[in-house]
């Protein structure tokens, strides 16, 4: 704002005492002070409000001034409240120095200055910053990025003083200016928008989180999910970002807040613009999956994976190793509700949730090829090239191991916020691979990895393939038509003798494999005499055809036993 247009403000009682023709100065602030050396506390361009406390001598005037046209500021303003007049070696001073002086009316606080001037200083940043917001939207939609997000950050904190940052569903940082945030603060803060936005508040969501307080906003995808069909909130929650501003937007104008507004909209033209650059990257991802499901020959996938290897790992000379996570987002269907299509949002959020939550920036997720087919996610991940561990015992290569429980660990209270009462997100993770003969037996490692995981309690789940090793593991998974076939042709013949002649076949059979065929400690258990045992186990072999000394015939009884 202009001087002029505080004495054009017959409620702020301002009288000019001198600088008529500095009346065209700006006024970026305001600050009252009694000190007689303030300028420690003067950056320039400031109205200084002063009750003259300082003033005991006239020599006291030169100095005084002198001080605050160093530090240039805009104007001086006395109060007549303590000493009536305005005293002429002050306006002397002021002359001399050409710093415009106005007289205060003792009727009129200093505080209705402050206030009007804040107010109207705050208004027109507001208004330069939207011009510059806007040039840069400008800039963003019609050719390379004039900036970023970054930038318009870094406006937000110049010229409104607003530290801000942009965030990911799980929290992870995608951009910000000054100091990076705290990464238990960031996913505090997106479980928190999650929580909100699930329940159909409107943004800015506010909050105060470690004794500062924040305005959330939604950034919403301008691409996909943003037409009329996407009125389900849960086509989005998990995808969409997030812009974290440290103050209370509750007493904000509204010139203010459709300024963030803006910068939302802003930011979602780069978010658009990065899921563009991903295209690539996806379709190769697509291409291999549907060539590894249709069963294609070995060469064929391989030659598809010799075209992604240089897009996903630019640089490597030999070829990677590969992993296969599949993730899934299902959601509770009440009566009358329309399904919501999973595939798209799980896609989006397995590419955030493959990258280190640690790291900062939205092109960190460059190297994972992420598909989506029906309800599931599955993304190709390649790993550094280097020796695979010549046995399961020795156990995965950290540099060749993406680990179910790590990948969630970071992510998992966000996005359980997300998830709410009504959702659930599954993950399986396969063993690494290094040949295209291996990527068949690693999707379906990885599906089964899941399944494993969603027979877990809890909203995020997540199941690796080194607690497959396990048979039992496998049982629930087996169709229920072909376990009821295989366990009544091995142990119904046993339960019929049973009742018939109370036998106790069956408890016999549970023993002797729980024994290892120890023919000693079986009897010993069952307080049998050997021979008494043998003539069981003859009966057992017999209604059955099996001989329970051969492995796979105590195998697949045992199987048996487990899925009945």
């Amino acid at each position: 704002m202009r001087l002029r247009a505080l004495l054009e403000n017959d409620a702020l009682g301002l009288r000019l005492l001198g600088g008529e023709e500095e009346l065209d100065r700006s006024v970026r602030g305001v600050m009252t002070t009694d000190l007689k050396d303030p300028s420690r506390y003067l950056s320039g361009g400031e109205l200084v409000l002063t009750g003259l406390a300082w003033l005991r001598e006239p020599a006291d005037a030169e100095p005084f001034v002198r001080i605050l046209s160093q530090a240039g500021v805009s104007a001086l303003a006395a109060g007549e409240a303590e000493l009536g007049d305005i005293p002429d070696d002050l306006v002397e001073a002021c002359s001399r120095h050409r710093l415009p002086l106005f007289a205060v009316n003792e009727t009129v606080a200093f505080a209705t200055i402050t206030e009007h001037v804040v107010r109207q200083v705050s208004g027109e940043r507001a208004g330069d910053l939207a011009a510059v917001v806007d040039r840069h939207r400008r800039l963003m939609t019609s050719g390379p990025a004039g900036g970023g997000p970054e930038a318009v950050l870094d406006l937000l904190g110049s010229d409104l003083d607003l530290r801000a940052w942009v965030l990911s569903p799980t929290g992870r940082q995608i951009a910000g200016a000054g100091e990076p945030l705290d990464p238990a603060l960031a996913a505090a803060l997106a479980g928190e928008h999650l929580a909100a936005t699930r329940t159909g508040r409107r943004g800015p969501h506010r909050l105060t989180l470690q004794g500062a307080p924040y305005s959330l906003f939604p950034v919403r995808n301008t691409g996909r999910a943003a037409g009329p069909g996407a009125r389900d909130v849960r086509e989005t929650v998990l995808s969409d970002w997030l812009l974290a501003v440290e103050a209370d937007a509750g007493d904000w104008p509204a010139a203010r807040l459709d300024l963030l507004q803006g910068v939302t909209q802003l930011i979602s033209v780069e978010r658009d613009r990065r899921d563009a650059a991903r295209t690539v990257r996806r379709r190769l991802a697509q291409e291999v999956l549907e060539l590894v499901q249709t069963g294609a020959a070995p060469a064929e996938i391989a030659a598809r994976l010799r075209v992604a290897a240089p897009v996903l790992l630019p640089g490597l000379g030999a070829a990677p190793h590969w992993q296969v996570v599949v993730a899934r987002v299902e959601w509770e269907q009440e009566g009358g509700q329309a399904p919501v299509e999973p595939g798209p949002v799980t896609q989006a959020l397995l590419e955030e949730i493959l990258v280190d939550p640690a790291t900062v920036g939205a092109e960190s997720a460059d190297r994972i090829a992420v598909a989506h087919t029906g309800d599931e996610a599955i993304a190709l991940v390649p790993l550094a090239a280097g020796p695979l561990p010549e046995s399961e015992d020795d156990g995965p290569s950290p540099a060749l191991g993406l680990h179910a429980d790590a990948l969630l660990a970071a992510v998992r209270a966000p996005l359980s916020s997300g998830l709410a009462d009504d959702g659930r997100l599954t993950l399986g993770v396969s063993a690494a691979v290094h040949s295209a003969e291996g990527l068949r037996g690693a999707l379906e490692e990885a599906r089964h990895a899941r399944r494993v995981a969603a027979a877990r309690p809890g909203r995020v789940c997540a199941a690796g393939h080194h607690e497959l090793a396990s048979h039992v593991l496998l049982l629930p998974f087996v169709p229920d038509d072909v376990r009821r076939a295989f366990t009544a042709r091995l142990l119904d013949p046993l339960r019929d003798y049973d009742r018939r002649h109370r036998a106790e076949l069956i408890p016999t059979l549970e023993a002797f494999l729980d024994c290892d065929g120890s023919w000693t400690r079986c009897a010993t258990r069952l307080h049998l005499h050997v021979n008494t045992l043998r003539y069981r186990v003859g009966r057992i072999e017999q209604l059955t055809g099996r001989d329970l000394s051969r492995l796979e015939d105590k195998l697949d009884f045992f199987l048996a036993l487990r899925m009945s």
